[in-house]
């Protein structure tokens, strides 16, 4: 597919000298020649590993296990006439497309499964692969600050968090530099996927080392200082850190972490990742980081370092303005009134480790973790919103199907396939032979996909626009 790609040849110079001797440059450059091969992620948020297997099965869909994540697999699946994105399990939730080494960071962070996070920054979000792996081994509980800087790229981050159903998220859009003295110790965990020069995704981008230069490569390493400096600061005592690149040079990995440790000293503790999956001693440094080139296990050329913090250190000092905050969490009466009306109309029950939180007539639903952090930093979408409040009671919201429902409840409707695809595409549905009043959980199978309204025997669409699809649908 690639056959044609250029390797500027400092670049081949710079990964020679770097490579391990077990590797070999003619290996090196066949990888960056061949396609990658398609990897997807099981949400457990919306479906257990062993039935997405048995479903995959049904569709002939061919799984190998990914040896990292136990929750990932490449596929092999006949695309020509649905792209993967567009088949139903998708578009409910169910898999995530994601490439395989870029599960590795999360499957690092969650090594140890015995250790509960109650809050963790996954500082540079989207468009949410990473986030998505987080909330589900987080089991929805707690509280994930999902940060992204690129404001155009929020909006893919929450319709992918929308659509996998996750709702413990606080989502912010700043330069991850500012969590270090805005929210000093604030989280059990940090993940920095840190933006890079990109040296390890030319497989799926053939102009990747388009623009390449060794001078690039150290800039965007002074930035990447800053952003780990940043994370550390953010990490509670006894806290983890992992962070990760999607390229190879020892300048964006390596010694940046080796940074970390010359700024902190005996705070940084480097953990070793040598018993993350079999034939890591294929990639793993003296330091115990994972450097993956692609050829090693045919995926994309990555960098994953997890890393202790044994001690606290002086924050960074900063002036804060924030204004007034626009919320006021509901009083306990309020509360239950709330939940009553919901679990009466949709047979839905709220979480007990969230609350109900009122901005005007909207009705939102935050993570009790989130409330200590809610005074220190502007966040832009906090948990999700469950209602609008008008003079008869609440008109009930989408995420209150993707993300609180089980598909269970009784005032549901399980819709046709042509049915179902009509309302992915955003237009009503009349289902035959039935009508109601009131909302109405609609479903594929057994699989939540919206929340609609009866009128008369045509239910009404309440599919947000951004997970809207108009063609080619399974």
């Amino acid at each position: 597919m690639h056959s044609n790609i250029t390797l500027p040849a400092e670049f081949l110079s710079e990964m020679e000298a770097i490579m391990p001797s077990h590797l070999n440059m003619e290996d090196f450059v066949a990888a960056c020649q061949r396609p990658l091969r398609k990897s997807i992620r099981v949400n457990t948020l919306k479906i257990s590993v062993e039935e997405f297997k048995t479903r995959a099965n049904d569709k002939g869909w061919i799984l190998e296990a990914v040896p990292w994540c136990p929750t990932g697999f490449w596929i092999e699946a006949d695309e020509s006439t649905v792209p993967l994105g567009n088949t139903a399990e998708h578009m409910a939730g169910l898999f995530y497309i994601q490439e395989a080494s870029s599960m590795m960071p999360v499957s690092a962070l969650f090594e140890d499964d015995s250790i509960i996070y109650d809050s963790v920054l996954d500082m540079a979000a989207a468009p949410g692969s990473k986030t998505t792996q987080v909330a589900a081994l987080m089991k929805n509980h707690g509280v994930l600050v999902a940060n992204e800087f690129s404001a155009s790229r929020v909006k893919v981050l929450h319709a992918n968090i929308e659509r996998c159903g996750v709702r413990n998220t606080a989502l912010s859009n700043f330069d991850g530099r500012v969590f270090g003295g805005w929210l000093p110790e604030q989280f059990d965990a940090v993940l920095i996927d840190a933006p890079c020069s990109g040296e390890g995704t030319i497989r799926k981008d053939a102009d990747a080392m388009k623009n390449w230069s060794k001078a690039s490569v150290l800039s965007i390493s002074d930035t990447q200082k800053d952003l780990i400096e940043s994370a550390f600061h953010a990490l509670k005592p006894g806290g983890s850190l992992v962070y990760s690149t999607c390229t190879l040079s020892v300048e964006e990995n390596q010694h940046v972490c080796l940074h970390l440790k010359e700024t902190f000293g005996d705070n940084v503790e480097f953990e070793t990742l040598e018993n993350l999956f079999d034939k890591t001693e294929l990639s793993i440094t003296k330091e115990g980081f994972l450097h993956i080139f692609p050829q090693t296990y045919d995926c994309e050329g990555f960098f994953v370092a997890k890393i202790k913090k044994t001690g606290s250190v002086p924050a960074p000092t900063v002036k804060k303005r924030l204004g007034k905050f626009p919320f006021e969490k509901a009083p306990a009466k309020t509360q239950k009134d709330i939940a009553e009306q919901l679990f009466k109309a949709l047979g839905v029950s709220l979480p007990k480790d969230s609350s109900v939180w009122i901005r005007d007539k909207d009705v939102w639903l935050f993570p009790n973790n989130l409330e200590p952090m809610l005074g220190e930093l502007r966040f832009s979408r906090m948990g999700i919103k469950i209602a609008e409040s008008y003079n008869k009671g609440y008109r009930w919201q989408h995420q209150v199907a993707t993300a609180l429902a089980s598909g269970n409840e009784s005032q549901s409707i399980a819709l046709s396939v042509d049915d179902a695809r009509e309302w992915f595409m955003g237009r009503d549905v009349r289902p035959e032979g039935i009508s109601g009043k009131g909302e109405v959980l609609v479903k594929l199978g057994n699989d939540v996909i919206g929340l609609g309204k009866w009128v008369g025997n045509r239910i009404k669409n309440g599919l947000p626009r951004e997970l809207v699809r108009d063609k080619n649908l399974f």
